[in-house]
């Protein structure tokens, strides 16, 4: 029998509907916690966040659609999947289910082969979840990282050889290039060309362009 790995929360005040659902999922390798009411497995919950999440509604104190909210309202849980188990069979109480935000909804009694394969596809489904969020983590990270280096790398900096006569530069390989062609290539600036009032003076004296 293939060992199956998640940390259940089971929810339900009667004890003989904890027990089967505890031995149901205990023999299937997963770790199950029991909770008698809403606050014991909220108390749970907040204390080390389950995978899943099988959840009573009609319960003294708070019902399941109640615990579901306070589930929901909570950032460390809120995407902690939570499948209702419950007696009541009407379309509204499985429709107010799933708009607490239930993923899914089993009806009392139930089979424990549907129980198990409804609990191993959202398992599947919330760790291929994580997966994601974490694959987008790093994205985020790497393109922070490439926009910091390519800052870097558009930086000018040190100390530029630059010849005192026709201002062209040296560059890495040696190379000699005009001073605009060099800034355009290791910085983000690119040029207009003009004339100041000086070289106007000096190449164009009869043209007035520097009055």
């Amino acid at each position: 029998m293939n060992r199956r790995s998640g940390n259940i929360l089971v929810v339900d005040d009667t004890k003989e509907n904890l027990r089967v659902l505890v031995d149901a999922l205990g023999r299937e390798g997963y770790t199950v916690r029991p909770a008698l009411n809403g606050e014991i497995a909220l108390e749970a919950a907040r204390k080390e966040p389950p995978d899943l999440i099988l959840l009573d509604i009609i319960m003294p104190g708070m019902d399941g659609y109640q615990v579901c909210h306070a589930l929901k309202a909570d950032a460390r849980l809120k995407d902690v999947p939570v499948i209702f188990i419950s007696a009541l069979n009407e379309v509204e109480d499985k429709v107010k289910g799933f708009k607490t935000g239930g993923v899914d909804y089993i009806s009392k009694p139930f089979q424990a082969e549907e129980l198990l394969a409804r609990v191993e596809t959202h398992l599947m489904l919330r760790n291929l979840q994580k997966e994601l969020e974490e694959k987008n983590s790093d994205l985020q990270q790497l393109n922070r990282e490439l926009s910091v280096a390519l800052e870097e790398i558009k930086t000018l900096r040190g100390i530029l050889p630059i010849c005192s006569h026709c201002k062209k530069i040296r560059d890495d390989t040696e190379s000699w290039q005009q001073l605009e062609e060099y800034i355009s290539t290791h910085s983000e600036a690119k040029f207009s060309h003009g004339i100041c009032p000086d070289c106007a003076k000096k190449h164009y004296p009869d043209l007035k362009l520097y009055d």
